[in-house]
């Protein structure tokens, strides 16, 4: 009996039984669906950032370069004035976090001390950079400037002349900056040292640059990580998944967290870093909010949708770029540039449809070129997706190469050839060979498929006249004959022809697409602005956000404003004002008893300022903030072991950066300073660092202080000014139960209720009435008296006892040691008396 069989994997064959002709046909079914069929659930491929730095600084001119794995591009900052200090160098670090930090080996020793120093106070959430030092001569000028024509960059068309390549480089990179020049060539000279990103590939394939972009510092309101901190704009949480473990944190219950409602990757990079970088440059912040104030309007709903439905298919561009100039490509790849340029598209012609008016969508309307339809119809006419899931490669669509095409066919028709050859092989074999079918199988060829037979034991059994055989496998014989011969030399490898014509195709695809790079970057781009602004949109119509309105004048005026995170666990949260003038009341006293909201009334007002500075929405009824360059706090101490400080030192630290660098227009968050030691050292601390603002007159920055020495303003240790206000949060004693309103007023607290408080927190009673009348003694100057002192009775008959010992101690015995019995019996006795 025959068998017909078709081997997948290995190839396709057909069978001959009993004069009955049986075949099979594999087929491949052509769509022309607009967007591809999904692979299941989709997975973005991550892979692990890394930033590599290059920094030069002479002459008080810093250039910073760096390279990021992520995206592919190298970020510079044009030649910019930095001190000795080098404070902007010391905020670039912080923000970038480099892995590797290279510099000129002949440097000022100012940057080599400020190395050293970096290297050696690493904090603990990031790792110390690696320094690394190249000779002087690999920052040439000359050197770098040739480095960078020579290089071959994937975003410059090929037909370019190398005039031409100048000129469009110029266009991009700024050559005046010859210090940034510079730092570019170490860059280069690093990146192709290390091999970033491919170490595992060819010695001939450089590393991938995709683009370069600005990278700018200019207008950043100042902020330390202490003050991120105690915000909780940022905070990381061990990820609950035991699958996720390795890979560290999550984004747990933070401004951040509540405000990422953004639908791609590259929304979400944008938001963490708008946060980093809260800016005071009132047109970029006006520009918007005036997007966030469009897409609020109630007929703007279904746009709002739209886009938002666009933005979910923005892939990994930048990753996928990568994969092409290393021709790593993955068919999923082809699927999310497809749908990204076809959203992108989609994007465009919904911005077009916008008020021109407003700048974002005027920007997209112009950047997002018909070079998104050339990409998206190049892939769509010469991608086969189906094909491509199915075989898992790079598969072509019919007529997009005759050549393929044609040995598609003649694939496709082989079954039913091959089940004729099989038929005719049949008739020249033995009669005891019930059945055969000729397989091919790529890079093999075709081969005569025989069932093993029960008196075919060992291999000379195998040897059948006229044909060589081959192997066994899963008890079927494989034999060449004349006919399968005839059949590879007329055929040939057929498969193996498909594919390398097809991956030839690819990469002529590859080559045109890298070319129109710059509009994915740009899409890119601008689509991470367009999602930040849609989730602060979302997040300000959720929660009732009003628009903060600036102004050039010091101060703010906040009317009804909430705590953005705390609204959200509270079941009702009490609205608070704050209001900050200009000559005065720059200096807020808060005072209260504790547990009564002093400290979230100032995380609120931290909180609000801030979000205005990134240009969101506020949670507030209204809000008119003044020119703000810096936050600075001390409320809560962030111990750690390797900072080898106390918490006082911790405290004073916050303190003392706050009083070096704060200015008018600075607003200063401190609660409870001073309580981390002696009481009245701690209060003079206070009241000397407040005469010292005070005493600045208007020049001294936006202060609110939350305190518990009243002492401060009952010994009047504050001067009589204007620029002082008192507030306090005010609650209502009932009895032994105290009630909170959580409602700030004018005033002066003298109480601070701390019975209430321990009640509250559980604490036993009786520790309570005592230390009530602890505190009630001191403040009356009188004595306290002990609660443990032994009564006069028991007094006197321990007197009595140590007395007869003492009578019946024979003083001239030399064995007896006075001295002894008053160490042991004498004045413990005495101590415990007096």
């Amino acid at each position: 009996m025959a068998q017909g069989q078709q081997l997948k994997p290995r190839g396709q064959g057909c069978s001959y039984s009993g004069g009955s002709l049986q075949g099979r046909m594999s087929a491949t079914s052509v769509t022309s669906c607009a967007v591809p069929p999904a692979l299941g659930p989709e997975q973005e491929d991550q892979e692990c950032s890394e930033t590599h730095m290059s920094v030069l600084w002479y002459a008080g001119q810093l250039a910073i370069t760096y390279y990021d794995t992520e995206d592919c591009s190298v970020y510079f900052m044009t030649d910019t004035p930095d001190n000795e200090d080098l404070k902007l160098l010391y905020k670039v670090i912080e923000e970038v976090n480099p892995q590797c930090i290279v510099t000129s080996a002949k440097q000022d020793q100012n940057i080599a001390k400020f190395l050293t120093n970096i290297t050696a106070t690493a904090g603990d959430n990031r790792g110390k950079p690696e320094i690394v030092l190249f000779p002087n001569i690999d920052f040439g000028l000359e050197v770098s400037k040739q480095r960078i024509l020579s290089r071959q960059f994937p975003f410059i068309p090929s037909h370019m002349s190398a005039r031409e390549k100048i000129l469009y480089l110029s266009s991009v990179i700024p050559f005046e900056s010859p210090l940034m020049i510079r730092a570019l060539g170490g860059l280069l000279k690093f990146l192709d040292r290390r091999r970033v990103g491919v170490e595992l590939e060819e010695s001939s394939i450089a590393v991938p640059i995709l683009a370069f972009k600005r990278f700018v510092l200019s207008d950043i309101v100042s902020m330390d990580q202490d003050t991120y901190c105690v915000l909780q704009i940022f905070k990381s949480d061990i990820h609950p998944s035991v699958y996720k473990l390795s890979s560290g944190l999550k984004e747990g219950f933070s401004l951040y967290g509540i405000l990422n409602r953004c639908r791609c990757k590259w929304g979400e990079k944008l938001l963490r870093l708008w946060l980093t970088r809260p800016t005071r440059n009132l047109t970029e912040l006006n520009k918007r909010l005036d997007v966030i104030h469009f897409f609020l309007l109630a007929q703007n709903h279904e746009t709002v949708l739209t886009l938002q439905g666009c933005l979910k298919n923005i892939k990994n561009v930048p990753l996928i770029l990568k994969r092409m100039i290393l021709s790593n490509t993955k068919v999923s790849d082809w699927q999310a540039l497809y749908k990204t340029a076809y959203s992108a598209v989609c994007l465009r012609d919904t911005c077009r449809s916008l008020p021109n008016t407003i700048e974002l969508f005027q920007t997209i309307s112009r950047v997002f070129t018909d070079d998104l339809n050339y990409i998206a119809n190049l892939i769509s006419k010469v991608v086969d997706f189906e094909g491509s899931i199915s075989e898992n490669r790079f598969t072509v669509r019919p007529n997009v190469d005759p050549t393929i095409d044609a040995k598609k066919r003649k694939l496709s028709g082989l079954s039913d050839f091959l089940t004729e050859v099989a038929r005719k092989e049949l008739e020249t074999l033995d009669n005891h060979i019930p059945s055969c079918c000729v397989i091919y199988i790529p890079l093999i060829g075709f081969l005569l498929s025989i069932p093993r037979l029960p008196n075919m034991v060992d291999k000379s059994d195998f040897e059948i006249e006229g044909l060589d055989f081959m192997f066994l496998s899963e008890d079927k014989l494989h034999y060449r004959s004349a006919r399968t011969k005839e059949l590879d030399s007329l055929l040939g490898d057929l498969h193996c022809e498909i594919r390398d014509q097809e991956t030839l195709i690819m990469h002529q695809l590859q080559t045109k697409i890298l070319e129109k790079s710059e509009v994915l970057n740009s899409v890119i781009e601008y689509t991470a602005h367009l999602d930040v602004l849609l989730a602060l949109a979302v997040m300000a119509r959720e929660n009732a956000y009003c628009r903060p309105h600036f102004t050039h004048r010091h101060g703010f005026h906040i009317k009804d404003g909430r705590h953005p995170l705390m609204e959200l666990c509270a079941k009702t949260f009490v609205a608070n004002p704050a209001n900050s003038g200009e000559a005065t009341r720059r200096i807020k006293i808060i005072t209260g008893p504790n547990s009564s909201g002093k400290s979230i009334y100032l995380k609120q007002v931290g909180l609000i300022v801030f979000m205005a500075l990134i240009g969101s929405y506020v949670p507030a009824a209204e809000a008119e903030i003044g020119v703000i360059d810096g936050i600075y706090t001390r409320i809560h101490s962030r111990e750690s072991v390797s900072v080898g400080l106390s918490t006082f030192m911790i405290d004073l630290n916050q303190v003392a950066k706050a009083v070096n660098n704060a200015t008018e227009r600075s607003l200063v968050l401190i609660d409870e300073f001073g309580k981390g030691t002696n009481t009245m050292d701690g209060l003079s601390l206070l009241a000397a660092v407040l005469r010292y603002w005070t005493s600045q007159g208007t020049q001294c920055p936006q202060v609110f202080v939350s305190t518990n020495f009243h002492s401060l303003m009952q010994l009047e240790l504050l001067p009589d000014t204007p620029l002082l206000e008192y507030l306090t949060m005010e609650t209502h004693q009932e009895g032994d139960e105290l009630i909170f309103f959580y409602q700030i007023k004018q005033g002066k607290s003298t109480v601070s209720h701390a019975a209430n408080i321990a009640a509250l927190a559980g604490m036993p009673a009786k520790i309570i009435e005592r230390g009530v009348e602890v505190a009630e003694l001191i403040r009356n100057g009188k004595a306290i008296k002990r609660i443990d002192h032994p009564s006069k009775g028991d007094r006197m008959e321990k007197c009595r006892s140590v007395v007869e010992k003492f009578l019946h101690l024979d003083l001239d015995d030399p064995n007896v040691d006075l001295e002894d019995f008053m160490r042991k019996e004498v004045l413990p006795f005495a101590a415990s008396v007096l």
